[in-house]
């Protein structure tokens, strides 16, 4: 089984379309989403329009919760665009979307964490930066999913993969869409990819475990930005262009 895993679109179609030629010439079997699908600075309903078009095992991230359940007086800008450009056809998509997947046996699918949308699962936020998460930090955060062979998550942007000692192999492709941000949640930080490239992974079991490729991919991102320019957010804009956050902590 070749699977081929993408998350943190963030409604950068022209990235998505980069991946998606991309992973046709990996010939996967299967392509899964890990969330965060839409919400960002580009164009939201033509990258919903696109994934939904493409076949693929897709759970939701928390900016999907959010799109859907968030007063938008209350929403972030990335929400607020994703809101007002969104249909009831993309909403009803959204909506059934899961938590988590199994597709298939021994391969589990999320966004943060099993249980939480918002968790950093490979990454460790203290109050002086980001940090690689300990075995212990993780395996903690997978309490009751130890059992898969293979645990595909996204949220921190960061393309990372992680080999557990009992053999379970845990790999975040990183973000297709979008490569730097900054969060305040536990305590200010930063997190940057350092370059603009569009990021995906491939795992395969043809070994007799799981094995993976980090992929990054370029596209025309100078045009996602000048479109995020134009939506009012030189925060994205900048991302995009460099991999890096408009201003330091």
């Amino acid at each position: 089984m070749r699977i081929a895993a993408i998350s943190d679109v963030h409604g950068n179609v022209f990235a998505l379309r980069a991946v998606l030629q991309a992973v046709s010439r990996d010939r996967a079997d299967l392509v899964v989403n890990l969330g965060d699908h839409l919400s960002g600075g580009v164009a939201p309903a033509a990258t919903a329009d696109l994934l939904m078009a493409t076949p693929m095992v897709s759970v939701r991230g928390n900016h999907e919760r959010q799109v859907l359940e968030t007063p938008p007086a209350l929403m972030s800008a990335s929400d607020r665009l994703a809101h007002a450009e969104l249909t009831g056809r993309h909403r009803a998509w959204l909506a059934a979307l899961p938590l988590t997947a199994r597709p298939v046996e021994g391969v589990l699918a999320f966004h943060g964490t099993p249980e939480d949308d918002l968790e950093y699962l490979l990454e460790t936020v203290t109050p002086d930066g980001v940090r690689p998460a300990t075995e212990d930090e993780v395996t903690s955060r997978l309490s009751g999913h130890l059992d898969h062979a293979l645990l595909l998550c996204g949220h921190t942007h960061l393309q990372r993969a992680v080999r557990l000692s009992g053999g379970a192999l845990v790999v975040n492709p990183g973000s297709v869409g979008w490569p730097a941000y900054d969060d305040d949640r536990p305590y200010p930080h930063l997190i940057e990819a350092g370059t603009p490239h569009a990021r995906y992974a491939v795992a395969d079991d043809a070994s007799g475990r799981w094995e993976v490729e980090l992929r990054a991919v370029g596209y025309p991102w100078e045009e996602a930005a000048a479109l995020a320019r134009a939506n009012g957010r030189p925060d994205v804009e900048h991302a995009l262009l460099t991999g890096t956050n408009l201003s330091a902590l």
